[in-house]
């Protein structure tokens, strides 16, 4: 263990994802595989919805920034851990660990409140499409998107804050693959009970009481689409059902990561896998696959590209 001054630890040892080195292959394999395919979908996405004029609304300029986010996510844990699957000893600094951690959280928390955006966007034009146009004019969206930044800024900074304070003089093995505040908190040398409790209610009440306020948002608009046409119908319930798919993707693992005691389980590095490298991916994907209009401006623009 390096320490400094024989009492201050100064690097973390990551234990990884498996021990096996075949399951490292496969796993380097397929997640090399689906990396070099998914993210530059989402790029493509962000280029499209900046270089079409057609799609201006809201709904789209909040899709191109849920796609930069969870590019940007996906730049946190999953390079270093493609890296470390070929490294017999898998270390991060001390200051490392507290950086990614940081934006972990700033970028995790980010997303959050823009899918919570996203559904007052949604109610807005499916419930009150007279005032959609003044609600929801271009500096209120710019001023919802600044909100949520700062909101991200402001949930990552306690979170760090509260780990920096936590002294660190013995173990150093986290059972991870990447730096997160469960696996760091119960390395620290003294009595953590407050301190998990306040990170459960920064991070897991946090999350569940928007999970819940979401779910809610989204049955009182499909409440409210039922008395609509049935073109219109049809569309806000697949641009609903759309949503409350990320939702599920997003907070399902996170509720299970942080919403029980800092306890050790076997599903918890699975979880952790498919919630930080795999669903942030999916997410703006997922939303491009089910509506019309990014589609077709996309094959426009690839045929435009391919013409030429």
């Amino acid at each position: 263990m390096e320490t400094k001054n024989s009492s201050v630890v100064t690097e973390f040892i990551l234990l990884g994802l498996t021990q096996s080195q075949d399951t490292q292959l496969l796993v380097f394999a397929l997640l090399s595989v689906f990396y070099l395919i998914i993210l530059p979908g989402n790029f493509l996405i962000i280029f499209t919805i900046r270089s079409d004029p057609g799609l201006t609304a809201p709904l789209y300029f909040f899709l191109g920034n849920l796609a930069f986010l969870d590019a940007s996510y996906s730049f946190i844990v999953a390079p270093r851990m493609l890296v470390d699957f070929f490294c017999e000893k898998k270390v991060i600094s001390y200051k490392g660990c507290i950086t990614q951690l940081f934006f972990l959280h700033f970028l995790g928390a980010g997303e959050m409140f823009l899918l919570v955006v996203m559904a007052f966007d949604r109610y807005i034009a499916i419930c009150r499409p007279l005032y959609y146009s003044t609600l929801m004019n271009p500096r209120v969206c710019y001023a919802l998107l600044l909100a949520l930044w700062l909101g991200g800024f402001a949930h990552s900074i306690v979170q760090v804050a509260l780990i920096v304070n936590l002294p660190f003089c013995g173990p150093n093995q986290l059972d991870n693959f990447f730096c997160d505040v469960p696996q760091v908190i119960k390395l620290a040398c003294t009595d953590t009970f407050v301190v998990e409790l306040l990170m459960v209610s920064n991070s897991g009440l946090l999350t569940l009481l928007c999970f819940l306020g979401l779910l809610a948002s989204y049955a009182v608009i499909l409440y409210h689409v039922k008395g609509h046409s049935s073109e219109g119908k049809s569309k806000a319930i697949s641009t609903c059902t759309t949503h409350i798919i990320i939702v599920f993707l997003m907070f399902g693992p996170a509720i299970f990561i942080y919403t029980r005691p800092f306890q050790a389980l076997q599903a918890d590095k699975v979880v952790s896998l498919f919630h930080t490298v795999i669903f942030p991916l999916m997410n703006p994907v997922i939303y491009t696959l089910r509506n019309q209009e990014v589609k077709t401006s996309m094959r426009k623009l690839l045929n435009q590209y391919v013409v030429c």
